[in-house]
């Protein structure tokens, strides 16, 4: 059966030139999820279809047992420890349901009915976390940036912790309202971080968590598996008699069910293109250099303007607004005749929103400062 050709190093001397966007009729893409992907890992997929090296046919119309999906499976599993610097004590799992699920599956896993668990909120899908571990014990929102529009994060010094908690959660990126981490939580109980929208463009602190896990659409592969990551000392601590399907031990010791094939074979993609960029040092410089350039823009006069205080912005998903929401709907549509597309904000805030994931390439970023800078000559 054929397997996937050895993974590059991580830090590799001279990676290969990327293939030129425009070529294939490519837009500028700053979709917020599910997001771009590298264009060398879709012709890769173009190659592979409608059959996978020597196996007559693709690796999602084939046994998710069978030898050529364990080597992707195990290939993947493998790349993701080396480019987080995880050791064996990381068990990874590749589930289904989104981050969404998670929310469900974290207390229902580890929050006992007696005890508590302490949540950040900070946004939209916090607040979603915090209604699901409701159902199943007590919950202590820690601190809250609600009362101002998600704008910012929470002063640690302000937070009000139980050092008796199960666990403490938090979102790490807030593509809504767009936000940002930029320290890892301290807390005398272990993390549980939804990372699903900068999961892999920074180095993560393994260390004070007992479990990360991030949708794949935003940085990792395409929309229909979420990667989980889960401390065997942490998984020791799980409720008895969750029902297997939900139960990360389950998982943990065997292919419980059929996986999203077709999701986690892209995954292993993303995972070998990450690693010929440089590993996520790479995307970490990368994303600095990408999000000072848009947010320099934004700063440079009073015709943009940016929602997030500046100590909190995030570097995945840049929220600006117009003068007026007139002037907003006009962006949009020029924009995407322009070839930047995604740039409308969220539903629930309106806006303009540009999301810097690992795939969009710097070049990109540079078209919508110059567009900018015309639509304000123009508009201004």
């Amino acid at each position: 059966m054929p397997t996937p050709a050895p993974a590059a190093p991580l830090a590799p001397a001279h990676p290969a030139a990327p293939p030129d966007p425009a070529a294939f009729g490519r837009a500028h893409n700053f979709t917020a999820g599910p997001g771009a992907l590298p264009l060398d890992v879709l012709l890769e997929l173009r190659d592979e279809i409608p059959a996978y090296g020597g196996l007559g046919a693709t690796i999602f119309e084939v046994s998710h047992r069978s030898d050529a999906y364990d080597a992707i499976d195990a290939s993947a599993k493998r790349l993701l420890r080396e480019l987080l610097g995880a050791g064996e004590e990381w068990h990874v799992l590749f589930l289904q349901g989104g981050a969404t699920m998670q929310f469900h599956q974290v207390p229902l896993n580890f929050l006992r009915a007696d005890a508590s668990a302490d949540y950040l909120n900070t946004g939209v899908w916090s607040a979603k976390a915090i209604e699901e571990a409701r159902r199943f014990g007590r919950v202590n929102v820690a601190a809250s940036s609600e009362d101002a529009a998600f704008s910012y994060i929470p002063d640690p010094a302000a937070w009000t912790l139980d050092a008796n908690a199960a666990y403490l959660h938090y979102t790490s990126n807030n593509t809504i309202f767009g936000t940002e981490f930029h320290a890892t939580p301290h807390a005398e109980v272990p993390l549980v971080c939804d990372a699903s929208s900068d999961f892999l463009s920074r180095p993560l602190v393994l260390a004070p968590h007992g479990l990360v896990y991030a949708g794949a659409q935003k940085n990792l592969g395409p929309a229909g598996v979420t990667v989980v990551l889960v401390r065997e000392s942490f998984l020791a601590t799980r409720k008895p008699d969750v029902p297997p399907i939900l139960d990360y031990g389950r998982h943990t010791g065997e292919l419980f069910n059929t996986p999203p094939v077709f999701a986690v074979y892209l995954v292993e993609k993303v995972l070998r293109w990450l690693v010929r960029q440089g590993g996520v040092g790479a995307m970490d410089a990368a994303a600095d250099r990408k999000s000072r350039a848009l947010y320099d823009r934004i700063d440079r006069t009073d015709f943009y303007r940016g929602t997030v205080r500046p100590a909190s912005r995030s570097r995945m998903n840049v929220c600006f607004r117009l003068p007026t929401e007139t002037l907003e709907a006009r962006f949009v549509r020029e924009s995407e005749a322009a070839g930047l597309i995604g740039l409308k904000g969220h539903r629930l805030v309106g806006g303009l929103r540009a999301s810097l994931y690992n795939a969009v390439p710097e070049a990109s970023v540079a078209a919508l400062v110059a567009f900018m800078d015309g639509f304000e000559a123009q508009h201004g």
